[in-house]
């Protein structure tokens, strides 16, 4: 994973292609606004992938994550092992 400052997102190239999660800095934490897979890596898991290595970016840095997108808050309530970071 790789963070993109300049477009304000993380980013995990598979394949030639990125999938992505946009974000924005609030004091402490992350607010993650938009999470997409492009169609040839949609339902691969890709996704879940770049959104745990998002969680574990935040632990490591202390930062608490809010998500904002539909896709990031389903995967927060399927992954309750990161709970604590949710702000």
């Amino acid at each position: 994973m790789q963070v993109n400052e300049a477009l304000m997102r993380f980013e995990r190239l598979v394949e030639d292609e990125v999938v992505f999660a946009n974000f924005r800095h609030a004091v402490g934490r992350l607010l993650i606004t938009h999470v997409e897979a492009p169609r040839p890596l949609r339902g691969t898991g890709e996704a879940a992938r770049l959104m745990q290595e998002i969680a574990d970016y935040a632990r490591a840095h202390g930062q608490a994550v809010t998500p904002l997108c539909g896709y990031a808050v389903a995967w927060f309530s399927r992954h309750l092992d990161y709970a604590d970071l949710l702000a």
